[in-house]
């Protein structure tokens, strides 16, 4: 096509526009078994420009083949992605991913561990009787008048936002059940940084099987008391009726908030746990748990209760672990890009395959932006969170060719901004659809037959 998109790639990160070359893509279609005919959309040419499409937003298909000067149209395009087997798109994310395990992860280490970020989110998608069934949809809303719900759960590497794994499963599905999934992709001495969800007992002593650290915010109905020798919970005193005290049991102080306790076993097995694997859970599980305090000009004072498997405070201070805690908060902008700047909320296509097409795509494209950021970043002497992400995907869009520098927008350094949470601009007063779309029809036809 006349702008190919390896125009731009090439010029960043060579081992990873390997991935998008004609012979790449044409080797995983034959390791996957996929036989294709020599045609204008063959699939490389469809790989490429589903690659445009998610960069434009996820445009609408008819529009994706004048983006990529293709004589075809937007039914066909269609149709040559669903020609294309998931695994191909898996395949492809999966060795664009194994390409950046090199340098790239290297980067921006905390006290010489490399440290990730997992959490959860929800994307939309059609109303159709495929989705529906296999995602479901929320509670509260009719059958018919809503949308089925996808369930993500994503792993990020915290210095560049690249994205390691995405994990898709049906709306009601915690986090917890699916965070075995992205073990794998860490290693011993790794740092993962999760919210209250991720924190459990069972989840940590995985996490210490794989000599992997640890660092959550303590579950809101955890007790967590820090006087020393204060005494724990026993069945004895749930029996008397007495409250307040916590599960743990205290071991030693570290600091005013800060203190070694041990974690019992629980009795009980957790639903997303198989009963071998929790058998071979150790008995106690030594943690430490600190708090810290939160005051910002703008924002009400919060406090902050972590746990960690980071033991030691002459290697890892309580304020440099409170301070590795607040990068949590990047996740939520890295899912912020995905979901309203490459418009990820709502994904487009009507078959269980083909939404998970879209959302491997998502992950190919996002690495494809860090990785323009990251060069951008190195080249203008700026720290990457520096570097604007939409500027990053205008640049990939265009497909820029030649020997002209990148560059990119380097947005301000503004810390402590505070901005309210409102909108200014008002939505249209349109009454909620509470009726599925059928009975709501009918009664139209039937106030205009009785005019």
């Amino acid at each position: 096509m006349a702008r190919s998109i390896l125009a731009a790639v090439r010029r960043i990160k060579t081992e990873v526009a390997h991935w998008l070359t004609p012979k790449a893509i044409e080797d995983v279609c034959s390791a996957v078994g996929h036989v294709w005919r020599n045609r204008v959309l063959d699939p490389v040419t469809t790989v490429h420009l589903f690659v445009l499409q998610i960069l434009h937003g996820n445009t609408a298909c008819a529009h994706v083949p004048r983006l990529g000067d293709v004589r075809a149209s937007g039914e066909a395009y269609g149709q040559a992605r669903a020609r294309l087997p998931l695994a191909v798109f898996e395949r492809l994310l999966r060795g664009v991913v194994d390409r950046l395990r090199g340098s790239n992860l290297d980067d921006g280490r905390w006290r010489g561990h490399r440290t990730f970020l997992a959490d959860g989110s929800s994307l939309s998608m059609p109303d159709t009787p495929a989705l529906q069934e296999h995602f479901g949809q929320p509670g509260m809303q009719k059958t018919g008048c809503g949308f089925p719900i996808m369930h993500v759960l994503a792993l990020f590497h915290a210095a560049t936002g690249l994205l390691l794994r995405v994990v898709a499963s049906p709306l009601r599905t915690h986090d917890m059940s699916q965070i075995g999934l992205l073990h794998p992709e860490l290693a011993a001495g790794d740092v993962l940084v999760g919210d209250r969800a991720f924190c459990s007992f069972a989840h940590l002593a995985l996490l210490k099987a794989r000599q992997i650290f640890g660092v959550f915010r303590v579950h809101q109905q955890q007790i967590v008391d820090f006087r020393p020798r204060r005494k724990a919970a026993s069945a004895g005193s749930r029996k008397r009726g007495e409250k307040g005290r916590p599960s743990s049991r205290w071991l030693m102080r570290l600091g005013r908030h800060d203190q070694l306790v041990v974690y019992d076993k629980p009795k009980s097995r957790p639903c997303w746990l198989t009963a071998e694997a929790y058998a071979g859970l150790p008995a106690t599980l030594v943690v430490r748990e600190l708090r810290y305090t939160i005051r910002r000009r703008g924002y009400r004072t919060r406090l902050v209760t972590l746990a960690t498997t980071l033991l030691d405070p002459a290697v890892y201070p309580a304020a440099e672990v409170a301070e590795l805690y607040g990068r949590r908060w990047q996740v939520e902008t890295n899912l912020r890009h995905l979901k309203q700047t490459l418009r990820m909320d709502v994904l487009r296509c009507q078959t269980i395959e083909g939404v998970q097409k879209e959302l491997t795509m998502y992950g190919l494209v996002d690495n494809m932006v860090r990785l323009v950021m990251l060069e951008a970043a190195e080249q203008q002497h700026v720290p990457v969170e520096r570097i604007s992400f939409i500027d990053a995907v205008r640049w990939l869009a265009a497909a820029v060719a030649g020997d002209a520098p990148l560059e990119l927008r380097v947005n301000p350094n503004r810390p402590g901004r505070v901005e309210p949470r409102v909108i200014k601009r008002r939505s249209k007063t349109y009454s909620l659809m509470i009726h599925p779309r059928a009975v709501l029809r009918k009664r139209l036809l039937g106030n205009k037959h009785a005019a």
